[in-house]
């Protein structure tokens, strides 16, 4: 085997583009990350994360079980649904750029590590940043389906036709109501698998299979209704009606807060059943809308790349923030280093007749301060 294969470390080159990220991330969601970076050192998948769409690639059903880091069920499911790989791939972007927009001032920050899988490794397995993980990514495959299928680029679903009448608000239901319970159950189906395969048993498999659901169903409880007015001069005497999904940002607000109020739980027996229980009394009860997790979180100050934690020195940081994103707490108390920059913006703008807009470049220095 090449020995590139053995190591992110040793192949940094190959996750050098945005493409390859979002690629290495789709084998994230599905839980597979050495088989996938061993993948992608081979020639001809180098080739292929660098093309804008996977449906080419994968018409023929044996493409899917070239791909090494799917579980044999999650082969099944791509080649009988090859179409619906590429929202798989774009719904893994969703969940990056999401994921770095939340974390984008905090110590763990969704960075990457000279091309090393976006989101870390061995130190966060079992803990809340893994909680957030799992939950926007199961809910980026079910938004970024749904999106499809509204869209009419899958063969298999579109619009959810099954809302139909009258609702108790006097409108007429209508339209094209996002098919959220076809994405939903497509994430199901694909995200969870690895999760099931390791059978109830395992109390991560159990906390990640939660977390999951905890994701998709920060989409399904912020469905919105949108309508339309029909009537002389816009009266409204009949308004018909659709139901939306939300923002993924919304979506994405919402998981932020459940990983701040998540609930740290321990397995215990109950029957013949294995559960995740809170580990204090004093914990309140979760719910399926909440985060859980296992294990505490490191503290991700210093960089580690063996496990996985980039740390924070030369991270740019608030000089006059008490926040999260202050150089105190973000530089973990080592203090920081202070830089001028020179900046140059877009300034005194005039409209000019007809029709252009012209502005000088102004520079100006301004201070920036590292982590040490």
């Amino acid at each position: 085997m090449n020995k590139c294969c053995l190591s992110f470390l040793l192949c940094p080159q190959i996750y050098s583009s945005d493409q390859a990220k979002v690629d290495l991330v789709v084998n994230l969601v599905i839980g597979e990350v050495l088989a996938w970076a061993s993948l992608h050192c081979r020639p001809v998948v180098r080739y292929l994360a660098k093309q804008p769409s996977l449906r080419g690639t994968l018409q023929d059903s044996s493409a899917c079980e070239g791909l090494k880091g799917l579980a044999e069920e999650q082969v099944r499911i791509c080649q009988r649904q090859a179409e619906a790989m590429d929202s798989v791939k774009h719904g893994a972007e969703l969940a990056i750029e999401e994921c770095q927009h939340q974390f984008h001032n905090r110590r763990w920050n969704c960075s990457t590590l000279q091309g090393l899988q976006v989101f870390g490794k061995v130190a966060i397995q079992g803990t809340r940043e893994s909680a957030f993980i799992h939950a926007i990514s199961s809910a980026g495959v079910a938004f970024a389906v749904t999106r499809a299928c509204s869209r009419g680029e899958l063969e298999k679903c579109g619009c959810d036709r099954k809302i139909r009448g009258v609702s108790p608000e006097g409108f007429q239901w209508s339209g094209c109501s996002d098919n959220l319970s076809y994405g939903i159950a497509f994430s199901q189906a694909f995200v969870d698998n690895p999760e099931r395969s390791r059978g109830v048993s395992s109390s991560r498999a159990l906390m990640n299979l939660h977390n999951n659901e905890a994701g998709r169903k920060a989409i399904l409880s912020h469905m919105k209704v949108e309508c339309k007015c029909h009537g002389v001069s816009g009266s409204c005497e009949v308004r018909t009606c659709w139901k939306v999904m939300p923002p993924f940002r919304k979506v994405g607000n919402v998981l932020k807060e459940k990983f701040e109020g998540a609930t740290e739980v321990h397995p215990k027996r109950v029957g013949s059943r294995k559960l995740l229980v809170p580990k204090s009394s004093r914990f309140k009860p979760y719910t399926a809308h909440d985060l859980v997790y296992l294990v505490a979180s490191p503290d991700f100050c210093n960089r580690d790349p063996h496990s996985g934690v980039f740390g924070t020195s030369g991270r740019q940081c608030n000089r006059t923030s008490h926040a999260m994103d202050g150089c105190e707490l973000l530089c973990c108390g080592r203090g920081f280093h202070t830089a001028q920059a020179e900046v140059v913006e877009r300034c005194s703008c005039k409209f000019h007749w007809c029709c252009s807009v012209k502005c000088k470049q102004c520079r100006h220095l301004v201070e920036v301060h590292t982590c040490r």
